[in-house]
């Protein structure tokens, strides 16, 4: 399985690009349709879902312009599905120097589940505490942790319905029970490895 990273947007949010033999996934397009679409013709696959980890406006900005090119569905949690439509809670709002966003309702709610679309097979699991409908998105050897887990950190819990007691818990149930050497995809910043956020995140040590 192939996995490219773009950081995209003022804030550095990164989208990721996920694809298997025909299949071609996108996760979290924060900014700049432009470039996504370029490194997509680049790989030569048609996408076939968008799937977001959380809805603040810097994970889905690029969304409508992506899904009307490729004709593609979006998949949210239930728990944030009307956030896509209110500024407010997407947070989009709340930046002055941030365009506000506003993205159509999603097609598809994300259940708490194993997925196979297409090629790809992953599972779905509840990662809140950064925001209450986060989740995570774990294939065969990696995991795409939205803004739970960083490389040496974690999410920020000052925000609309985030919690930090509840955002631990997540990492450590569902997580840090997958095996260390999986990668950690997170939604800032650079790539990390379960073991080694066990091993050093300074939240956890």
């Amino acid at each position: 399985m192939h996995v490219a990273r773009l950081v995209t947007g003022n804030i550095e949010e990164n989208c990721y690009l996920i694809w298997q033999d025909q299949t071609l996934l996108i996760i979290d397009p924060g900014a700049d349709a432009t470039t996504i679409r370029q490194k997509i013709e680049e790989i030569g696959l048609t996408p076939l879902a968008i799937l977001l980890t959380h809805t603040h406006y810097d994970h889905i900005g690029a969304v409508d312009e992506l899904r009307d090119k490729y004709q593609i569905p979006v998949y949210v949690s239930p728990q944030e599905i009307d956030w896509l439509q209110h500024p407010i809670f997407n947070l989009s709002k709340s930046f002055p120097k941030e365009k506000q966003v506003i993205v159509r309702p999603a097609e598809y709610q994300l259940e708490l589940r194993e997925y196979t679309l297409g090629d790809i097979s992953f599972k779905v699991v509840a990662t809140p505490g950064h925001s209450i409908g986060s989740v995570s998105f774990v294939f065969s050897d990696f995991v795409v942790s939205g803004d739970a887990l960083f490389n040496g950190s974690i999410g920020r819990t000052d925000l609309y319905t985030g919690e930090l007691s509840q955002l631990l818990d997540s990492i450590k149930s569902q997580l840090f029970i997958l095996p260390e050497h999986y990668v950690v995809y997170p939604g800032h910043n650079q790539t990390t490895t379960i073991g080694y956020e066990k091993a050093t995140n300074p939240f956890f040590n």
